[in-house]
């Protein structure tokens, strides 16, 4: 389906039983709803599993004005206000990540449990953000695939075939989706608000993620009091694309230990 969202059109996939327990998933940056397609495979028949296309990226459109993480967080909450969705788990990685601490934090009936997965309160600084955005400007997204790879998966995984279709996709990402989403996540700093959290939470990150380290990811869940921790040793940035089994299972195990399922 197609959600009209002030300035820009965001595409949402909604699967699974209408009255099921409900899991959104947020993407992250130079993906496409496809991230989400080995986990969603793992997870049981039982759950309503809901995913969306950041702007700029896959199905969604890229506005003609600037944006901010405010409104990334708006379209999660257009899209579960939509689809008449509360008290749901809320599955964010990297940029989704934040959408998912910032909607946590904006509207607590939206979310009862929350995974922040290879994700920060506070993502690099601006600094990063803009080196980045020049290279785009300079030399297209092409140009930073490369390097991208490295950051995003192991080097097992890098060695296969697959990485080839992920590189893909981040080449086909929309540029200035990619690079409003860029400047999005320069201008955000969730520390505040995410430490107020007061719900359960699970934290993933991966050994080899080279945009998320496991220290960054682990110092923004541990200001959540009662939260979750877990590594998965060998990953990079998208375990739920290199260790889906692990990833699914850590999961499950958080939504029944929280009584969610």
């Amino acid at each position: 389906m197609k959600l009209e969202r002030q300035n820009a059109t965001i595409e949402v996939l909604d699967e699974g039983p209408e009255d099921g327990p409900v899991v959104v998933f947020a993407n992250s940056l130079g993906t496409a709803l496809s991230l989400w397609d080995k986990l969603c495979e793992r997870l049981p028949s039982s759950l309503r599993r809901v995913r969306f296309d950041l702007r700029g990226h896959g199905g969604s459109s890229v506005p003609d004005e600037p944006f901010g993480i405010e409104d990334l967080v708006g379209d999660a909450e257009g899209v579960m206000d939509a689809l008449g969705i509360k008290d749901a788990a809320f599955v964010g990685l990297s940029i989704g990540g934040m959408i998912a601490q910032g909607l946590a934090s904006k509207r607590p009936d939206l979310v009862r449990v929350a995974v922040f997965s290879n994700t920060a309160a506070k993502i690099g600084d601006p600094d990063l953000w803009n080196d980045r955005i020049r290279a785009i400007e300079a030399q297209g997204l092409e140009g930073i695939a490369d390097g991208v790879m490295e950051r995003w998966f192991g080097e097992d995984f890098r060695a296969t075939d697959e990485v080839k279709y992920w590189r893909q996709m981040l080449v086909d990402t929309d540029p200035q989706g990619y690079i409003g989403c860029c400047r999005a996540i320069a201008g955000a700093d969730l520390r505040e608000s995410t430490a107020a959290l007061r719900l359960p939470v699970l934290g993933i990150a991966g050994t080899a993620d080279l945009s998320t380290p496991p220290d960054v990811v682990r110092e923004t869940v541990a200001t959540i009091p009662g939260s979750r921790f877990e590594v998965i040793e060998g990953a990079g940035h998208l375990p739920c694309v290199e260790a889906p089994d692990l990833y699914a299972n850590l999961i499950m195990s958080f939504l029944k230990e929280t009584d969610y399922v």
